[in-house]
């Protein structure tokens, strides 16, 4: 969402300028400027009676504990992980994938994609900080650091130095802002991008850029790069090789998730970025009949870019010419032009153009996709290996640049059941509310960087937030109206999910979750969705010192708020009024800063 201009990190001009920058930073923290208060509270790894002298301990024991049903949980409290499950991400875990591997496209990569554990494998436990975890550094210095112990992987480091992904600077990680294809830093190869667009006349805005899709980005600079210009990108990456490169770019506040090309559409809508990137994204773009390029088609706008910075488009040994040439001939017949192709990049434009598309399907050429169902969630769906044809109701509405473009009422939304009006009344609904929930949680604009809205409807929270230094990662449940399209249409960024599974991230994320009826649209959804299995996801992904605001039914609020303190939250209830301006339940919950001992 909102942020403050930043400059690049390559601008200051000598590494005198680096440490005085440092010296600041480091001394801001130490007055507590750029975070809260960092001491942990204690659970004893030993006894439960034991304890530290002058620390504070609680009565939660340490164990490795799985989902049983019925579900039980101690009167001692949630039981604790042991600290080897501090990164435990349950539909990304390499013990379980492994299992799996005999079963899975190993030629595809499908083991990089999401499997969830049945509910008897998965952990039941409370997830914990690694040792010396810190409250994360404070948005915008954040962008450029990050306490080494949250994330403590140097890999990336000794791999990636040399391009500027990341550097070791005693306590601290350095982001100085490049890439493998910018290694000399993110803006200037913004600029360059937007120059190749507009042929040396404009930036990626005037090029029409508002929205982008990065693919395997890194540690996500060449996002954080771009939000000076209003632009918001949906970074992901897949947990490979690079491992931990979503958990550096989230813990600088950079929006970003887990997530791979293989074998499923991605969990984003049709037609939603004006532009696809790719630099060195390490993805087969021509094999297997161009069938991920047939997905990236799927996502981008008529019009919209891809953005190609690999060896295939600039060299011209081993076997990059032929890759070349089957790239070319690929999307020659998806229609798509290329429109430049210098300094290590090519960039192509998805014309709007049927009749080309048509006349290639005649040619056997590409295969046109049959009629699809446009509010059919893209959640554990195939790849098709071909191309749609987008409605002349998909292409009639032109969406304007952002900030304007967050008013934007989509004509889809008229087509299941939410008027202007009631979609007007939301918007005005949440401006309100934000402002009740910022004095409720008592804490200044810095101090909530990474939210997500869990049950997000038209995208109303998140707009709400525009104007702050925030990113919202808008969850649109697949058992919902399909809003996802239309939160895109207002320039904002969001996924589908089904929360009787876990989300594909990093634990300790996010520092507001918003779950506004979540836990009544799941609660007739059995043993497989029970309360207590959202709350823990909640606890997983949410940050130490963070805020999680439920809204919801009178009885299961009053159950959440029996269950807080057993998942070491505090809590307090509030009422403020609903749409329909009678008093409703909230509840504010704040995950405490606790560590193993």
């Amino acid at each position: 969402m909102g942020g403050y201009k930043l400059g690049s990190a390559f601008d200051l001009k000598s590494g005198r300028a680096i440490m005085v920058g440092l010296l600041l930073m480091v001394g801001s923290f130490y007055l507590g400027t750029l975070f809260g208060g960092n001491a942990p509270i204690y659970v004893s790894r030993t006894s439960p009676n034991s304890s530290l002298s002058g620390t504070t301990t609680f009565m939660n024991k340490v164990t490795l504990t799985y989902r049983k049903t019925p579900l039980v949980i101690p009167e001692s409290g949630m039981n604790v992980c042991p600290i080897t499950f501090n990164e435990y991400i349950p539909c990304h875990d390499p013990s379980y994938v492994k299992k799996l591997l005999p079963s899975l496209d190993l030629s595809r990569k499908e083991e990089l994609e999401r499997h969830c554990p049945p509910l008897e494998k998965r952990l039941f436990c409370l997830v914990p900080p690694p040792k010396d975890y810190k409250i994360p550094i404070r948005w915008p210095t954040s962008r450029d650091y990050a306490w080494q112990s949250n994330v403590n992987h140097t890999r990336l480091a000794e791999v990636k130095g040399g391009q500027n992904w990341v550097h070791e600077k005693g306590q601290l990680w350095w982001f100085p802002g490049g890439g493998t294809h910018f290694k000399h830093g993110a803006p200037e190869y913004i600029q360059r991008l937007g120059n190749m667009m507009t042929n040396e006349t404009g930036n990626l805005r005037s090029a029409g850029v508002f929205q982008v899709l990065d693919v395997g980005c890194g540690v996500a600079s060449f996002s954080a790069f771009l939000l000076p210009l209003d632009i918001q990108t949906m970074s992901f990456a897949p947990k490979d090789g690079h491992e931990n490169q979503i958990q550096f770019a989230l813990e600088r506040g950079i929006g970003a998730m887990i997530s791979a090309l293989s074998t499923k559409q991605l969990p984003y809508p049709s037609s939603s970025f004006e532009m696809v990137h790719c630099s060195r994204c390490r993805v087969d773009w021509h094999a297997n009949d161009g069938i991920l390029l047939k997905e990236v088609d799927r996502v981008l706008r008529p019009n919209g870019y891809f953005v190609y910075s690999a060896p295939p488009a600039y060299k011209k040994d081993k076997d990059y010419p032929l890759i070349w040439d089957k790239l070319v001939n690929l999307t020659t017949a998806m229609c798509w032009k290329l429109i430049a192709r210098k300094i290590q990049t090519a960039i192509w434009i998805k014309e709007e153009n049927q009749s080309c598309l048509l006349h290639n399907a005649d040619l056997k050429l590409i295969d046109v996709c049959d009629a699809v169902d446009e509010f059919k969630p893209s959640w554990n769906m195939p790849l098709g290996n071909c191309v749609q044809i987008s409605s002349a109701q998909t292409n009639s509405q032109k969406l304007p640049p952002r900030p304007e473009r967050v008013s934007v009422y989509s004509e889809s939304l008229s087509r299941i059941g939410i008027t202007q009006e009631e979609f007007t009344t939301d918007t005005s609904f949440w401006q309100d509310q934000v402002h009740h929930y910022w004095q409720l949680m008592n804490v200044n604009e810095t101090e909530i960087r990474n939210a997500m809205d869990m049950n997000a409807y038209c995208g109303g929270f998140a707009v709400a937030l525009n104007s702050l230094p925030v990113w919202v990662m808008n969850i649109v449940p697949i058992s919902m109206k399909n809003t996802l399209s239309a939160i895109y249409n207002r320039g904002i960024l969001g996924a589908f999910h089904d929360w009787c599974e876990p989300f594909s991230t990093y634990p300790r994320t996010y520092d507001l979750l918003h779950a506004n009826h979540l836990f009544s649209h799941y609660k007739n959804r059995g043993e497989v969705c029970s309360l207590e299995d959202i709350m823990l996801e909640m606890d997983r992904i949410i940050r130490p010192q963070g805020f999680i605001i439920i809204r919801d039914e009178k009885s299961l609020i009053t159950r959440i708020r029996d269950l807080a303190p057993k998942f070491l939250w505090d809590v307090e209830l509030h009422s403020l009024e609903n749409r329909e301006k009678k008093m409703e339940s909230v509840l504010i919950c704040r995950k405490k800063f606790w560590a193993i001992v």
